[in-house]
């Protein structure tokens, strides 16, 4: 044991170089996020637990107690075997409200920045000694090897490389809850490292040291048994207490707490990490019984300790150096996270708390070299315990004092699990009393060379004569304990507190309240943050909240404004704290106070229903599946559906609402009715006002539809939420059908009243025509010819009249025996305009035929060349003399879509919604029946078509377009009346 400082201290600086060397390699990519985010390095950065104690504490442990030494790893197997009801309520809560040490949860739950200062200074007294625990191992460790007077300079050496690395790479993220997959990296390559070495040294006392296990049990039963004879095996109270104390050490001690919850990934990573942990602790446990005994034998407990045999083993360097790097490893990795841990919850709980960040320039970076300089501080005051303090004492008193310390906290965390009526003045009174008991009893013996002073309450007189530690916590956890629910049962718990604690409640959804706030819009929030954060990382939180969200800077919906302020206390909370966070927050984002009684924020607990569906058992299980089958059937549900509270915020809009509407039920639930987007929000306020509504013209994006809208209104009462309930039901397609029905019943009607004017007519104006033309034939007198020819024309024009009303009166009317066929669009065209011209002179209009020859409608020619000679004859009327008439035709699916377009004036709105109505007419009286185009709508239906006008057309400034869309494929109805005819 001569080695040189100098091979010392490059050991162990190359072990630190290669912790700096695998950082390195994962900040530059070099090791995938498939590795450093895979659970077995979350198990193992849990390894971290297994400190310098577990390295040389179980061994001075297991000479004293026996298999005692067990119970600092089995404590923690079983903290981690109850992960689904003690650790998961947990991890729920430090994500969802960003926590990231036990004082933000304790300062979280009983709604007091002070309790998370007392938890935070409690934290540091307690850790102190197991900071001193591990740089006394690093000295003591330099010393066995090199044999130095002062060991501790070179320490100190090695806590400085320590400090500087925590503070390179653990304070990279501005925000204390992000995940430092660097870190977690390293952390589980030192616990590599530790348990590699630890099975080393376990293999070179079973092998080398003995000859085998059957030479190893030779020796137990001879020389072995006068070793095993001084080992006092624990008492079985002092055996549960242990196991309390590393139980609770799991769940309170900061750098466990911190890795735990904090870093973890996610609940299935913590679930796996339940059984993975107890395997790793084993193995590291299975050694230390193997290096004892090896120890023993070798006689190397009486010359060095029992707490350092692992140096004995062998003179050769590199199986000491085995044992001093298993000791480095499992010190630097602690030392880096109880730095990590305890500087955020000093900065979080007693900087920020004593001196608020109101309005600091670069809060990032400031926070940031806050943090840096905590982080060198908690290392330097570890090592500075361990040259006052440390020196006079050994390992187990210091890490049993270290336990002792954190186990005051266990009740706290216990009633903040599972007993929703504890309040901050039991919690604290109970916290008090109990650390100072530890602190007379076990931590001031530390410091001076006091006796302990140990009070035995009235009745417990048994435990006189028991060991020190044993007594300070039974005693300490007692009056803790019973201090605790005495005071909560005779306070009053706040209204904040009971908020809390529904909130950490295992079986509980916290229920937050729909108030309105004074910031109308996302964007709104960022002034009033500026004050108290500064103008760059205000902007910078509300966009991030923003984005987390999904929502936008302009989103003015209560309910989303409301989610935006949780996230963004949530994200601050991570930055400086919940307590300084809630403070920052509900001082510069508060609610408008006033109105009505709030109620419950329906979307929030339904949100948390749903993410707690999995962990539901039981009635609770069968009663949310109840609740989810109902809210499917309204979703679902092929009317459309919106509820309202009786604030008037939005609760639900259903599947067929949104399909109706066009609008994502997501993008509005939460918001007020008048702030719906139009027309919604005037329709629903004008069904608030009646029962129902029937069939009201709306204009969508998809056309004017026609909605029927009932609705229900749902009376409160102490436990049934009141609200509004409206059905909207779309009746276009039904009105369509009414119109359709009285515009044929008018047609119906106009044709026999035209049948019986025509056959009335018809007579009389013939006999006219014939004696006028006879009055020509018998007379030549000028002024009788000029009569008789005014006659004859004006009979002409009866006759032309009449001829139009016998037309309209057989349009529609499919005569039996006639079938469709292929027609040409071209060709029909071409015979109209043929016809057309021949009726006029050469001052008619251009037409220009672009129909494709190809192209065919199943159709009767005669009725199709008669529609077109009625279009091609309005457009010519409508155009000017040179003026252009196009028709085109294209295919569109299984119809043909035919298009006139004119260069006209175009028609006047009013005029163009009757034009199909038999007698309306555009042109000058005398000139139009206003038939032409009513027999055109009824020939198209007959052909099983459809007819549209567009005036202008789109992309023109006027003239008018007239659209036909007539089928390409013959219809059943057509095919069995032609095999009727047939037959």
């Amino acid at each position: 044991m001569n080695n040189s400082l100098a091979s010392v201290f490059a050991l162990g600086t190359s072990y630190l170089l290669l912790m700096f060397l695998c950082a390195l390699a994962v900040e530059r990519g070099w090791i995938g996020r498939r590795i450093t985010r895979h659970p077995a390095v979350y198990t193992l950065a849990l390894g971290v637990y297994a400190s310098a104690w577990a390295i040389y504490g179980s061994l001075e442990l297991a000479a004293s107690e026996g298999y005692g030494y067990l119970a600092y790893y089995l404590g923690v197997a079983g903290a981690f075997l109850l992960a689904p009801v003690l650790l998961v309520p947990i991890q729920r809560m430090t994500h969802t409200y960003q926590l990231s040490s036990l004082a933000d949860l304790f300062a979280f739950r009983f709604r007091s920045r002070w309790v998370g200062t007392l938890v935070t200074i409690i934290s540091l007294l307690a850790v102190l000694p197991l900071l001193a625990l591990q740089v006394q191992t690093l000295g003591d460790a330099i010393y066995l090897m090199t044999g130095a007077a002062s060991p501790a300079l070179l320490a100190l050496v090695f806590s400085a490389l320590i400090a500087l690395f925590a503070m390179l790479f653990g304070t990279r993220h501005r925000h204390q809850y992000a995940r430092h997959d660097t870190l977690l990296t390293v952390i589980a390559l030192t616990s590599l490292i530790k348990l590699g070495a630890m099975l080393a040294l376990g293999g070179i006392a079973l092998f080398v040291v003995f000859d085998g296990p059957a030479d190893l049990q030779l020796w137990l039963d001879g020389p072995g048994q006068a070793y095993q004879a001084g080992v006092t095996q624990p008492d079985a109270a002092h055996w549960r207490t242990l196991l309390l104390l590393f139980f609770a050490a799991a769940l309170l001690m900061p750098h466990i707490f911190h890795i735990t919850f904090a870093e973890t990934l996610s609940r299935h990573t913590l679930l796996q990490a339940s059984w993975s942990l107890p395997l790793f602790l084993l193995l590291m446990a299975i050694p230390v019984p193997l290096i004892l005994w090896a120890g023993q034998r070798l006689g190397s407990d009486q010359l060095i300790g029992s707490a350092y045999l692992a140096f004995g083993l062998s003179e050769s360097f590199w199986v000491q150096a085995l044992a001093f790097i298993a000791g480095l490893a499992a010190t630097s990795a602690t030392m880096v996270i109880i730095a990590l841990a305890l500087s955020g919850m000093i900065l979080n709980h007693v900087l920020l708390v004593a001196h608020p960040p109101e309005a600091q320039p670069n809060l990032y970076r400031w926070l940031r070299w806050l943090r840096r300089g905590l982080i060198a501080a908690v290392i330097l005051g570890g090592w500075l315990f361990y040259r006052t303090v440390g020196v006079n004492h050994d390992l187990t008193t210091l890490g049993l004092a270290a336990f002792v310390g954190m186990a005051q906290c266990l009740p706290g965390l216990l009633a903040l699990l599972y007993w929703p009526g504890a309040n901050r003045k039991g919690m604290v009174s109970g916290l008090v009393i109990g650390t100072l008991v530890w602190l007379v009893g076990l931590w001031l013996p530390l410091l001076t060379a006091l006796p302990a002073l140990v009070l035995i309450p009235p009745g417990l007189e048994m435990l006189t004569g028991e060991p020190n530690w044993y007594v300070v916590t039974l005693v300490s956890l007692a009056a803790n304990s019973l201090t605790f629910i005495i005071v909560s049962l005779a306070t009053r718990t706040s209204p904040g507190e009971r908020a809390a604690a529904e909130a950490c409640s295992v079986d509980a959804v916290i229920r937050p309240k729909r108030l309105p706030l004074q910031a109308a819009t996302g964007e709104e929030f960022k002034q009033p943050l500026a004050r108290a954060l500064g103008d760059e990382v205000a902007e910078r939180e509300v966009e991030r909240a923003l984005t987390d969200l999904g929502l936008s800077p302009l989103d003015g919906r209560p309910y989303a404004l409301r989610r935006l302020r949780d996230r963004i206390q949530a994200n601050l909370s991570g930055l400086m704290g919940p307590s300084v966070a809630q403070d920052i927050v509900d001082r510069y984002l508060p609610y408008r106070r006033g109105g009505q009684e709030p109620t419950d924020d329906i979307h929030f607990v339904e949100s948390r229903l749903e993410a707690y569906r999995s962990r539901l058992t039981g009635l609770a299980r069968e009663l949310d599946g109840l609740r989810r089958y109902h809210r499917r059937i309204l979703t679902r549900l092929p009317v459309g559906l919106c509820a309202f509270g009786v604030d008037d915020e939005l609760l639900m809009w259903n599947d067929a609402l949104a399909e109706l509407s066009g609008i994502d039920g997501n993008s509005v639930i939460g918001a007020r009715r008048d702030g719906l987007p139009a027309p919604w929000g005037d329709l629903l306020s004008r069904a608030e006002q009646e029962d129902h509504l029937y069939k009201q013209a709306v204009t969508l994006e998809d056309g004017t539809r026609y909605l029927t809208l009932h609705r229900a209104e749902l009376k409160a009462d102490d436990d049934v939420r009141g609200g509004t309930v409206i059905l909207i039901e779309d009746h276009s397609e039904m009105k369509w059908l009414e119109d359709e029905l009285v515009h044929a019943a008018r047609l119906a009607s106009i044709g026999q009243l035209a049948a019986g004017v025509a056959h009335e007519i018809g007579n009389p104006i013939t006999g006219i025509s014939s004696l006028a033309q006879n009055l020509r034939y018998d007379t030549s007198d000028p002024e009788v010819l000029e009569t008789a020819a005014q006659i004859q024309q004006l009979t002409d024009r009866v006759s032309r009249i009449v001829s139009s009303l016998v037309g309209f009166a057989h349009g529609g009317r499919h005569i039996g025996g006639t079938s469709f066929a292929p027609v040409a669009v071209a060709a029909v065209t071409d015979e109209a305009l043929h016809l057309l011209q021949l009726a006029r002179s050469g001052e008619d209009v251009r037409y220009h035929n672009l129909c494709p020859a190809e192209l065919e409608v199943i159709g009767d020619a005669q009725r199709l060349q008669q529609v077109m000679i009625n279009l091609l004859s309005n457009a010519r009327d409508a155009s000017q003399p040179g003026g252009n008439i196009v028709i085109a035709a294209e295919p569109e699916g299984r119809m043909v879509r035919v298009t006139v377009t004119d260069e006209g004036e175009g028609l006047d709105a009013r005029v163009r919604d009757h034009l199909f109505e038999p007698f309306t007419t555009t042109k000058p009286p005398g000139e139009g029946t206003g038939l032409g185009l009513p027999l055109v709508y009824s020939i198209i239906a007959e052909h099983h078509g459809r007819i549209e006008i567009e005036s202008p057309p789109p992309g023109h400034e006027c003239g008018t377009r007239i659209c036909l869309w007539l089928p390409t494929e013959r219809q059943d109805g057509e095919e069995t009346n032609e095999q009727d005819s047939d037959r």
